[in-house]
């Protein structure tokens, strides 16, 4: 972990990222830190500071890229050519070589490449920082993609995790920091990050997903070719869609981009609150557009690797959270957050509410090109700081996803009202799961269970009633019990103080005459003094 951290601090020195840092944002000390390190002693090269974090974060490991596609769909929050540089992380990360993908092909399949392959091309089509992907055909005459995992890329993972989970456990010791609960974060981070080693559930992942949207003319998924299907191979349909960041292409075809966007959106709710299983890498390299149907735009997904559902009580909460930011019903979010137990105990809703509202209504009722989710995320993250509210680790993934749909659904169509596109869904879906028709959907759901449980039911009754009258017989004996043991305690107690009494009697009878003569030579204060310290004894 120690090398890796060496590792990181020389990529930094390298690229020269230090050059990144917004000096005219930092506190007076630490930009004068800055000014003053030696990296500045150090050239920048001949790059672009854009190409320079480019290739930092693709010699740091996958970790470090995944961050930079993240980043790459917030233009508004990143300068341009930052934003057009990080791009190329979605599927443009240098290569390993195609002998080394054949030599794992083989391992898994334990057959040559030509007998699985009519045709298998060494050059891949594109790469990304887990894995990369070559054009194949199947002796059926079926185009596919075979997906094939990094040599050796679990190693550089583990190192990262490892010094992920180090500093999580030094932010846990800080105070403002424990609420933020870092290494749980971090281990759903690992979960989800490692899951993506195993190809076995990106298809079993994408089976799902397909399944979920048979014959949608919302989003189309390829078909996995199970027989050569691998651990750490996949092979899948191949699709000839449009990128999804390709707006010339799709303005080529004339495509209807309010709708693709709207679209979009409502892929993502169907996802979360239909299916709860929403594809949650969703960022443009995994996305593309069907061709030949531009005024009924049709998503394709590719990528499954990293998949997320929720709890029925998170879904719930999640869905009359976003509904009460719709109707701007801050006190109800805040009821919501307390009965939650997201903020602290002792929180008063109407302060919270008022908090909120200050972060929510300048962006409400406005079109996605004027609101930033960074920017709302962040107001709200200061007011949880404020209220102790921490963060929830299952819900991290639907947040990351949410930020991609909207840097998606910003660079297609900037005007798009997130809150009217999305609300009718959510008003929709809360409507059938609370209403008559979600509740004769829960019965039916639930009927072989009842119907298996009915006959039980009266010998079960019986049993909890004489477990009940058990218990309180039990409770009886053991007031009767100690109701015995006091009583012996304090019968007990007084026996103890008559005969304490009674020796200091025949004490005082056998030493009278001593302590006559005694009491007579001795001045007032000290007999007064003796004297209660004999009325005390006696009383104790």
């Amino acid at each position: 972990m120690n090398l890796r951290a060496l590792r990181i601090l020389w990529v930094v020195a390298r690229y020269r990222l230090d050059t990144l840092i917004p000096l005219d944002r930092l506190p007076p000390l630490l930009r004068l830190a800055v000014r003053l390190s030696p990296l500045r002693l150090l050239p920048t090269g001949s790059h672009s500071r854009a190409r320079r974090l480019r290739l930092a974060l693709e010699s740091l490991g996958p970790i470090f890229v995944k961050f930079g596609q993240m980043l790459s769909t917030r233009r508004d929050l990143l300068p341009p050519d930052i934003a057009d540089e990080l791009r190329r992380l979605q599927d443009q990360v240098p290569p390993f070589p195609g002998e080394r993908a054949r030599a794992v092909i083989e391992e898994e399949l334990e057959c040559s490449v030509q007998t699985a392959f009519a045709h298998f091309d060494a050059t891949p089509m594109a790469s990304a920082s887990v894995a990369q992907v070559h054009a194949a055909r199947l002796h059926s005459g079926e185009d596919v993609v075979v997906k094939v995992i990094r040599p050796g890329i679990d190693r550089v993972m583990r190192q990262d995790i490892a010094l992920m989970y180090a500093l999580a456990r030094l932010l846990r010791r800080v105070p403002e920091a424990r609420r933020l609960r870092p290494v749980e974060v971090v281990s759903d981070y690992e979960a989800t990050l490692f899951d993506e080693l195993d190809l076995h559930k990106e298809a079993a992942n994408t089976s799902q997903l397909k399944r979920n949207f048979k014959n949608s003319p919302l989003l189309y998924v390829p078909s996995i070719h199970w027989p050569l299907t691998r651990r750490r191979m996949l092979v899948q349909e191949r699709i000839h869609g449009i990128p999804v960041a390709d707006l010339e292409a799709l303005q080529a075809q004339d495509t209807d981009l309010k709708r693709l966007a709207e679209r979009g959106v409502e892929i993502f709710f169907t996802q979360v609150f239909r299916d709860n299983f929403f594809h949650a890498d969703m960022h443009p390299g995994n996305i593309f557009v069907a061709r030949g149907r531009p005024r009924d735009p049709q998503y394709i997904a590719i990528d499954c690797g990293i998949v997320g559902s929720l709890t029925r009580e998170d879904q719930d909460y999640l869905a009359r959270n976003l509904l009460a930011f719709f109707h701007q019903d801050y006190y109800e979010v805040a009821v919501l957050h307390i009965e939650s137990g997201w903020v602290g105990e002792g929180t008063r809703a109407n302060e919270f509410a008022a908090a909120i509202r200050a972060v929510c209504e300048p962006i409400l009722e406005k079109p996605l090109k004027d609101i930033s989710f960074g920017q709302v995320l962040l107001g709200l993250f200061q007011t949880a700081r404020r209220f102790n509210m921490e963060v929830q680790p299952q819900l991290v993934l639907l947040q990351k996803t949410l930020l991609n749909i909207e840097g998606l659904g910003r660079q297609l169509y900037p005007d798009l009202d997130l809150w009217q596109t999305a609300k009718p869904y959510l008003e929709r879906w809360m409507k059938e799961r609370a209403g008559p028709r979600g509740l004769w959907a829960s019965l039916q759901k639930q009927a072989p269970e009842l119907s298996r449980q009915l006959p039980e039911l009266p010998v079960l009754a019986h049993q909890a009633l004489a477990r009940v009258e058990s218990e309180q017989r039990q409770r009886r004996r053991q007031v009767d019990s100690l109701t015995r043991i006091h009583d012996d305690m304090a019968q007990e107690t007084r026996r103890s103080r008559r005969l304490r009494v009674g020796a200091l009697v025949l004490a005082l009878a056998l030493a009278w005459q001593p302590l006559q003569a005694w009491a007579l030579e001795q001045p007032w204060p000290v007999l007064t003094a003796a004297a209660l310290g004999a009325i005390l004894l006696a009383w104790r």
